[in-house]
């Protein structure tokens, strides 16, 4: 049951990111924060790999954590680049940023140290 909760979460958190990736946002009031839109692609691939990771976790219980954080760093990294390219090829409005990739890495790396801190912090105890 969890493995197919993580599944459609991580699913449908892809589907929100390549929606709000592609679509044309320029009449949206984001306020006075400066490269706004790099935090947003920090946040979405922070969330992207911790709900990857739980989801090869949770497929092979006897997997190493080091696997799990792997595979879902390198889907996410994967994932934001394809973005990219889609945006670059597909929207009229939208181009690929080089320095979303680098925010995008930043969210993955985020959330894999997080993940690693945690389970060296699970196996101490």
């Amino acid at each position: 049951m969890r493995k197919q909760l993580y599944f459609w979460a991580a699913v449908t958190w892809s589907g929100i990111i390549s929606f709000f990736c592609l679509i044309q946002l320029n009449n949206v009031p984001l306020g006075n924060v400066t490269n706004i839109d790099k935090y947003v692609h920090c946040f979405f691939h922070f969330v992207l790999t911790t709900l990857c990771f739980l989801f090869f976790k949770s497929k092979a219980l006897n997997q190493a954590d080091k696997k799990s954080v792997l595979f879902s760093f390198a889907f996410s990294l994967f994932f934001g680049i394809a973005i990219e390219i889609a945006q670059n090829a597909f929207t009229v409005t939208r181009r690929a940023d080089l320095l979303d990739v680098l925010a995008n890495i930043v969210g993955a790396s985020l959330a894999a140290i997080l993940i690693i801190m945690l389970s060296l912090i699970r196996k101490s105890k």
